[in-house]
Formats: structure tokens, C-alpha cells, sequence
């Protein structure tokens, strides 16, 4: 069995979990669903966020590491998290699923130290705080805290980390010191508010949300992709999928600053959160798939124009969820969760059909610096 075959089980895991969150929402939404399996509908949020993006960020940096110390250790971080969200998508003890996902967090820790002694520099140190966020947030999670508590500290870790990624493909800042240290100025905010929130936690909140309005303008100010988007195909189809993602960031951050009383439940609290995971986290995923899925399947995703289907689908419903959500319209906001829900179904059909198709091309060098 071939490197890539050994993953798929992982990744098999990963699409469970988003499938149920997905479900899940449209329930916890209003919609008249059968609620397959209750321990679902009340762990929407760590399904999606730990169970499917904990886990493919965990996967993704394990190949990265295991690549480079020829051990297959990495791996135990999203084997624990895929193990752990598949306790919870069986129903079983939810305890043991929570420990297992923390378990999961202590080792992407663990795998970021190593790439940090292995590659010292500020994009590797960044997505290590991202890890230690989302291993604060699972600790909080596993003690019994609220839910709401862990969850900014969650979305920290997806913000962070994609924002080293960013980092990390633009080196070229980090021979220019104003940049960088607006950079670290922007972590700074997100991660000193979500620490603060403990205490109190409308005025961490607020911070935060200073810290992602900033991360937001940052990376609509430097960012590749302001410059890549002048391209064609693949490279200007992942630069149409990150721009629109920051501008979500940014309006997310702002929402956070002015409404940070509301971080708890409500239609408000529904606008702050899926403008991060629809708005931003799926942007990039969308963007970044036909990059990533390759080095993780071992199979050829070719870039196809109808791909842009699912990314249109997926703002335009986002946009119409949070008019209802800050119109208190109902019905608008129902609907623009179930579109929302069928944006990331197409995206799964879009790229199951492609990588069936294959291709000759894959991804080009230029692409894959966008």
C-alpha cells in the first residue's frame, strides 16, 4: 500500500465529519431534518473545525514533516483527531472523542516544534501559535467549559495558521520590516484577546476581533494574490478565491468589535462565526484544494473553469445568511445555510469528478507560488 493510499482513510474521516457539521447546521438552522445521530446537531462546531480542518490541517503538515525524518510519527496528530471524530460520529462516550482530538492538538504542537528547529523562521513560529490555539481551545472544550469559550480560541488557530501559509509563500516581506511587524502586530492583537477573554470576555473578544480586522487589511495589502489575480486559469482562480476570503476576514473582525457582548448565541453570533468558516476557511480551501489534494492523494486534480461554481455559490449564499442574520430574517438566513450547505456538496462533486477525469496538466510551477 502506497504512502498516499494509507492516507485515505484519514481523509476518508475528514469528509464524514464535514458531511455531518454540514447536516448538522441545516438542523440546528430550523430546517426539517432527521437528526441522524444526535451527538451531531450538538457537536456541529467541533466536527467542522477539529474533526474535518483539524484534522486536514494536521495531515498536511505530517507530510510535510514525515517527507524530511523519514518517520511515520507525524502522523499520530490527525490520526488522533480523524480517531476522535469518529468516536463522535458514532455516538460514542463524547469524552473520549474530545480527549482524543486534544491528543491530536499536542501533536501538530509537537510537529510544528520539529519543522521549527528543522526551519527556523517567523511563517513556521506563526502556524505554531495557530496550533497552540486550537490546543488551548480543545482543552477547554475537554474540561467542560462552554462551547462558545473554545470557540474563538479555534477560529484563532484557522486564521493564524492560513495566515502563515500565506507568510510562507511570500518570503520576500521578510526583507522588508514594516510588513513583518505588522504582521506580528496583527497576531499579537488576535492572540493577547482570545488570552484576556478568559477573564473577560467581551473585551477579548473585541480585541480579537481588532486583531482579525488588521489580519484581514494585512493580507488584502500584501498578499500574492493582489498580483497574481492579473493572471489565468488555476492562478487566477485561487487569487479570486482569497480575496473575497479577506474581505470576509476583515468584516468578521469588525462584527467581533462591534458586537462582542453577543458572542454566545443568536443570530448576530451566527454572522461572526460563518463569515470566518464559510467566508474565509472556505475560500481557502477552495482555492487551495487543487494545490494540496494532489501531494495528499497521489492523484492529479486538474484545474477546470467550472470550479468557480462553488465559490460563487458559496458567497452568494453567505452574503444572504448574513443579511437574515443582521435583518432578523429567518427565512433568509435558512436559506442562505441550506445554499451554503449545497456550495460545499458542488465543491465535493466539482473535485470528485475532476480528479476522475484526470488530466494531463497538473498544477504549474507558477501556480503553485499564487
Amino acid at each position: 500500500m502506497t504512502g498516499a493510499n494509507r492516507r485515505l482513510p484519514l481523509l476518508a474521516v475528514a469528509a464524514l465529519a464535514l458531511l455531518a457539521a454540514v447536516w448538522a447546521g441545516l438542523v440546528r438552522l430550523g430546517w426539517a431534518l432527521p437528526a441522524l445521530q444526535p451527538a451531531w446537531t450538538a457537536n456541529h462546531g467541533p466536527l467542522m473545525v477539529s474533526g474535518f480542518m483539524g484534522t486536514l490541517v494536521s495531515l498536511e503538515r505530517a507530510i510535510a514533516l514525515a517527507a524530511v525524518a523519514r518517520s511515520r510519527l507525524p502522523y499520530l496528530a490527525p490520526a488522533l483527531t480523524a480517531l476522535g471524530a469518529l468516536v463522535i460520529l458514532l455516538g460514542l462516550p463524547e469524552a473520549v472523542g474530545r480527549g482524543l482530538i486534544a491528543g491530536g492538538s499536542v501533536a501538530l504542537v509537537d510537529i510544528f516544534i520539529a519543522i521549527n528547529r528543522r526551519h527556523p523562521d517567523w511563517a513556521h513560529a506563526t502556524m505554531g501559535v495557530g496550533a497552540l490555539l486550537w490546543l488551548v481551545g480543545n482543552l477547554l472544550w475537554l474540561v467542560g467549559q462552554p462551547i462558545y469559550q473554545a470557540v474563538p480560541w479555534w477560529l484563532g488557530f484557522l486564521v493564524v495558521t492560513i495566515a502563515g501559509e500565506r507568510l510562507e509563500l511570500a518570503r520576500v516581506l521578510l526583507l522588508r520590516r514594516a510588513p513583518l511587524v505588522s504582521f506580528l502586530a496583527c497576531l499579537a492583537l488576535v492572540s493577547t484577546g482570545l488570552v484576556v477573554a478568559l477573564v473577560w470576555p467581551a473585551t477579548g473578544i473585541r480585541l480579537s476581533g481588532l486583531g482579525l480586522l488588521a489580519m484581514g487589511v494585512w493580507l488584502l495589502r500584501f498578499d500574492l494574490a493582489r498580483r497574481t489575480v492579473r493572471k489565468t486559469g488555476l492562478t487566477r482562480f485561487i487569487a479570486l478565491c482569497l480575496l473575497p476570503g479577506y474581505a470576509w476576514l476583515a468584516f468578521a473582525g469588525l462584527t467581533w468589535t462591534i458586537w462582542a457582548e453577543r458572542f454566545s448565541a443568536g443570530p448576530w453570533y451566527d454572522a461572526m462565526l460563518h463569515a470566518i468558516t464559510l467566508g474565509f476557511i472556505f475560500s481557502m480551501i477552495f482555492g487551495h484544494a487543487p494545490l494540496i489534494l494532489p501531494a495528499v492523494t497521489g492523484r492529479p486534480l486538474p484545474y477546470h473553469a467550472y470550479f468557480y461554481s462553488h465559490v460563487v455559490l458559496l458567497h452568494a449564499a453567505l452574503l444572504l445568511r448574513v443579511v437574515g442574520d443582521l435583518a432578523a430574517q429567518n427565512g433568509l438566513r435558512q436559506w442562505g445555510g441550506m445554499l451554503n450547505g449545497v456550495a460545499i456538496l458542488l465543491f465535493l462533486s466539482n473535485t470528485l469528478w475532476a480528479i476522475r477525469r484526470g488530466g494531463q496538466a497538473g498544477p504549474t510551477a507558477e501556480s503553485s507560488t499564487a
